[in-house]
């Protein structure tokens, strides 16, 4: 057992703390205090200390980024990991970046944000019935965790999830990181195992395992998707309109 506020350093630091930990409140702030991972420690430090030149009279927040929503949410979307100089800077996921432009506004026309931008973690953004969080809390070099960093960051993602279960009903993998990171996750918080073979990751792909959240596919928000026209606005609609109607929102 780790002291009174001291910082998790080690993966088996991290483990034995989010195993104790007993709220989301509490998680939160524990993942905010992670120094697991060298590498990402110091890429996120690093960041925040040089910062982008559109951003350089802002302070960064520089650490571990710790889910948003409700605790009692009945639609998760899961992600990769904060990016940079979003999450990275204002230290709530996906805000401040383009990737969080087109994520907020589709959950506001589905009725799961109540304003369909988000800037900074103050920005008075409310989201309902749905919580977001990431697979691994720190932003990565080339937005690409090494295995050793997903493995490390895993228990909080897990005990996450166990905190939310009473409620939660579908979760969406924005991506096909997510989607892998999801079956771990699900064995650990659920008990129960995937399929064999665990189906392939697919825009628009659903999944119902007995005794665990549906889990539905979405390719990823970002830009390389948005720009090239990959993932429309209406494919959003379609992910999200569908959660809702497993989730018993429709």
């Amino acid at each position: 057992m780790l002291p009174s506020g001291a910082s998790a350093r080690t993966p088996e630091e991290v483990a034995a703390q989010a195993a104790e930990t007993a709220s989301l409140t509490v998680l939160d702030a524990h993942i905010a205090d992670c120094f697991a991972c060298p590498r990402l420690v110091a890429w996120r430090t690093d960041i925040a200390v040089a910062r982008r030149a559109a951003f350089r009279d802002q302070v960064y927040w520089g650490r571990p980024v710790p889910g948003f929503g409700p605790a009692d949410a009945e639609i998760a979307v899961l992600g990769l990991a904060p990016a940079a100089h979003g999450g990275n800077r204002t230290g709530r996921i996906f805000t401040g970046d383009r990737s969080g432009d087109v994520l907020f506004a589709a959950l506001h026309r589905a009725g799961l944000a109540n304003q369909p931008t988000s800037v900074s973690a103050d920005d008075g953004l409310a989201l309902r019935h749905t919580r977001i969080f990431a697979a691994v809390r720190c932003a990565p070099p080339d937005n690409k965790p090494l295995p050793g960093e997903r493995d490390t960051c895993a228990p909080w993602f897990r005990r996450e999830l166990e905190l939310v279960r009473p409620t939660l009903r579908v979760v969406v993998a924005l991506g096909a990181f997510a989607w892998a990171a999801w079956w771990p996750a699900m064995t650990a918080a659920y008990g129960v195992r995937p399929p064999v073979p665990r189906p392939k990751f697919g825009h628009g792909a659903q999944v119902a395992v007995p005794g665990a959240p549906v889990l539905l596919g979405s390719f990823h928000v970002s830009q390389q998707n948005t720009f090239t026209g990959r993932l429309t606005p209406a494919m959003l609609d379609e992910v999200f309109g569908r959660a809702k109607e497993l989730a018993g929102l429709a």
